[in-house]
């Protein structure tokens, strides 16, 4: 891990509006740097499926760390990963994993609360804040809240449960807010305006466009697991139409050929 990947990352999101499209493994990290991502962020949800697993703190802790190492050596980019709710209860555990996560290349880290107490979450972002400057690196710690993800308040109530959320996770040493499932550009501007972290927000139906949340403060925007269920989708069909058939076809997207993949797959 080079030092100059976490204050690259860091700067990353000090303005303008940062799009990740989430990679799963090396050659998703590849093609993400190919396509001009400045850095590459894992998607939960798509690294388990990759490794035959469901998203929700299943996936072994040691798939999780060769994932890591593997992208991080894939690319020249900031590498940042997400290790969903820690993967533990014990903030201590969680401290321990995400040492070896940093240790595996990452420069940052999402992290979330789901469904569990908010103190929880603060505990396991003070334990990586630590683990990581033990390391002499400025890990970036997205904090997620899934307040919209999962109906934790009424409506009404959403904005202010998550800036309640926002100070605790600040104040903890988080350094980015992650708000999946907003979309109304009313409300993220009232989180832009006093969350005191840059926000995250994910690509979601009826989410302005990407302008427009570059208008209103927003600082980072993610693809989340969908590439990798439009590429889930076209490998099944594709998977069915040669059993039924015999014969292989793409719809309507167009395959990359052989020499074209290996030349982005080619290492320097």
């Amino acid at each position: 891990m080079k030092p100059e990947l976490a204050t690259r990352f860091h700067q990353l999101h000090a303005d303008g509006l940062l799009l990740l499209p989430n990679a799963w493994d090396a050659g998703t990290a590849r093609l993400a740097q190919a396509a001009g991502a400045p850095a590459v962020a894992t998607s939960s949800a798509a690294v388990a499926w990759a490794h035959g697993w469901p998203d929700g703190d299943a996936l072994p802790i040691e798939l999780v760390l060769q994932t890591t190492r593997a992208v991080a050596a894939a690319v020249d980019l900031p590498v940042t990963v997400d290790i969903e709710g820690g993967y533990s209860d014990d903030p201590a555990r969680v401290g321990e994993l995400v040492a070896r996560v940093v240790g595996a290349g990452a420069v940052g880290i999402n992290i979330e609360d789901g469904s569990g107490d908010p103190a929880l979450l603060a505990a396991k972002i003070a334990a990586a804040r630590q683990a990581a400057a033990a390391q002499g690196v400025d890990l970036f710690v997205n904090a997620r809240t899934d307040v919209w993800l999962r109906g934790l308040a009424e409506p009404a109530r959403r904005v202010s449960e998550t800036l309640t959320r926002a100070a605790r996770y600040r104040a903890a040493g988080a350094s980015g807010l992650f708000v999946p499932g907003i979309t109304d550009a009313g409300e993220i501007a009232a989180i832009v305006g006093d969350c005191g972290l840059p926000l995250n927000v994910l690509a979601w139906t009826g989410l302005p466009e990407a302008g427009r949340l570059r208008a209103l403060g927003v600082r980072r925007l993610s693809a989340g697991s969908a590439i990798s269920e439009a590429a889930q989708g076209l490998v099944l069909g594709m998977m069915k139409q040669f059993l039924a058939t015999g014969a292989l076809g793409g719809g309507d997207t167009a395959p990359l050929d052989y020499r074209a993949v290996q030349a982005l797959m080619a290492r320097r």
